[in-house]
């Protein structure tokens, strides 16, 4: 599956803690995607690969994340 962004995009990912998230969190950033948060219920308050974790979309936002 392929997504069509615009070249400045940034990203929050969900379900990034995992071992399948993790590969694809590491492909993402190795690609150059602008991925500003993580987002696993129960995960919030780590970081992984500099990117921090939140448990929910919600509390990524209410973090002050500059996304738009």
């Amino acid at each position: 599956m392929s997504l069509l962004l615009p070249y400045n995009a940034r990203l929050i990912g969900q379900g990034v803690t995992g071992s399948e998230g993790r590969a694809a969190l590491s492909a993402m950033l190795n690609f150059g995607t602008s991925l500003v948060a993580g987002v696993t219920p129960g995960k919030g308050g780590q970081e992984l690969f500099g990117v921090p974790i939140f448990n929910t979309v919600k509390d990524a936002l209410a973090a002050g994340l500059n996304l738009f």
